[in-house]
């Protein structure tokens, strides 16, 4: 099993990396969350792995931290009908920690905005993780020591509107932050998404 890779990066996109370690060249899928805690192409990276073994391939996902890698694995084997493609969208449409607040909370609404998550596998994800032993009692602890910032509930919530009004995630995340870091995380969740499509159109 890979764990984790130690090397230089070598290409980065919104859903992948390749990262050169001794020679040798791994393509890694990500979700967005990892994305944005990139260092600049060039420089040494490690990044948490996760590798799934299929008949036709062995896939390696990787992960900026290991809540992001803990969540992935908790959906990909404990939720019925979740894959890794799906775990990811989750991970790319949603913070570990508002996720877990989501699930503690019995929230299928905030979780069925998420890409690739119906009402019916939101709720299906609520009854399955919230039945986990311990799950549900740790995270409400970590829910309430770790809430969101206001700065990460405006953010999602301009990008849940953004991929609403038929945007692709990867381009609405992108076009979201860009105007949050360019008004110093000062913009509200309306002037995000205003500002937003001027940049998507």
């Amino acid at each position: 099993m890979i764990t984790f890779l130690d090397g230089t990066l070598h290409e980065a996109l919104p859903t992948h990396v390749v990262i050169a370690v001794h020679g040798i060249g791994y393509h890694v899928s990500i979700p967005l969350s990892s994305y944005d805690k990139l260092p600049a192409v060039g420089q040494p990276i490690k990044l948490l792995t996760h590798l799934q073994i299929r008949e036709d391939a062995h896939v390696l996902y990787g992960f900026a931290t290991s809540a992001e890698r803990d969540l992935f694995r908790l959906l990909v084997t404990h939720v019925s009908g979740i894959g890794p493609k799906t775990a990811l969208d989750v991970l790319s449409g949603i913070s570990v920690t508002m996720f877990k607040a989501a699930v503690v909370n019995g929230d299928a609404a905030l979780l069925s905005k998420t890409k690739g998550i119906g009402k019916k596998t939101a709720e299906r994800i609520i009854v399955e993780l919230k039945d986990k032993v311990g799950i549900a009692a740790a995270w409400e602890a970590a829910s309430a020591a770790h809430a969101p910032t206001p700065a990460e509930t405006i953010l999602n919530d301009a990008v849940l509107a953004l991929i609403a009004l038929g945007y692709k995630q990867v381009d609405a995340h992108k076009a979201v932050k860009q105007v949050q870091e360019k008004a110093a995380g000062t913009a509200t969740t309306e002037e995000l998404i205003r500002q937003g499509l001027k940049l998507l159109i």
